[in-house]
């Protein structure tokens, strides 16, 4: 699943690109994927690009349209979405190598047709989603997001405030996109690590130190990550979060910190890698 790192470079790759341009065309493919009216789609072509942003794990492709009304266009990539650039758009309309295309916007004019984004889906069961709205914070999920670590809105009382109290495993409350924006399952094992925590500890139980090393830890590693993004093309960006991880999808392999092997933990449908000796004090999860 894309995460806040990854997305706001997308996001930046595109807000340098898109710009100003012209919406030549929007083609849904997968009608489910779209969650507003197929008027709204209508809207969008001759509207102008004024800007793309990030909200948490999605984006926001700002528009006016030709009557200077503001239109947003927030894609949640669900679990396998992600968006292809193309100078030039191809002409096909079905698949994108394992990919299935759910939707396109060209850029340009019929006269000069221009570049492309396709949204794509190569999960089985294609939860890419689309919503069109004059304000991003009429999409739900928008509305619902608690603070952004990655844009600077959580500060060390602001993270414990948010964990005191809450029973809840610590590894589902970071992934909790109302609690806080745009960490996802790979960048809430690496946080966990780095802080020395156990991903299933109760929120409300950590100590004092082990929420400063908490805090310290998620804003860290995002951080580094959205800084070793920076300039990767979107087509490269999954591979360059993959390569980077240290602990997520590493079971078997040793700890670089203290070389214990990396072991696995399943619990409510999702996975965890931890390292025992580093946050268990030596107990296996499993």
């Amino acid at each position: 699943m894309p995460e806040s790192p990854e997305v706001e470079e997308l996001a930046s790759f595109l807000n340098e690109r898109t710009r100003g341009l012209r919406v030549r065309s929007f083609d849904v493919m997968l009608p489910k994927a779209l969650k507003s009216p197929v008027a709204g789609v209508e809207e969008i072509v001759g509207s102008t690009v004024t800007g793309v942003t990030r909200h948490a794990k999605m984006i926001d492709l700002a528009m006016t349209t030709d009557a200077g009304a503001p239109r947003h266009v927030i894609v949640h990539f669900g679990h396998d979405g992600w968006v292809l650039w193309h100078d030039s758009s191809p002409e096909g309309r079905s698949r994108v190598g394992e990919a299935t295309l759910m939707a396109r916007l060209r850029f340009g004019s019929d006269a000069a047709p221009g570049e492309g984004v396709d949204l794509t889906d190569a999960g089985q069961w294609k939860s890419l989603t689309v919503h069109i709205v004059p304000r991003p914070d009429e999409v739900p999920a928008v509305a619902k997001l608690g603070p952004d670590p990655l844009a600077g809105e959580v500060d060390t009382a602001t993270f414990a405030a948010l964990l005191a109290g809450r029973r809840k495993q610590i590894k589902a409350l970071l992934q909790d996109q109302t609690a806080l924006a745009g960490i996802g399952n790979a960048y809430s094992d690496e946080i966990l690590h780095a802080a020395r925590v156990s991903p299933v500890a109760h929120a409300a139980n950590l100590t004092s130190d082990e929420v400063g090393r908490l805090y310290a830890a998620t804003v860290q590693v995002l951080s580094a990550a959205r800084d070793a993004r920076r300039g990767v093309a979107p087509a490269d960006l999954k591979a360059a979060k993959h390569a980077a991880l240290t602990v997520h999808r590493k079971a078997g392999r040793a700890c670089p910190v203290c070389g214990d092997e990396i072991r696995t933990f399943t619990f409510s449908g999702a996975a965890a890698q931890y390292c025992a000796t580093c946050q268990t004090a030596g107990e296996s999860l499993g």
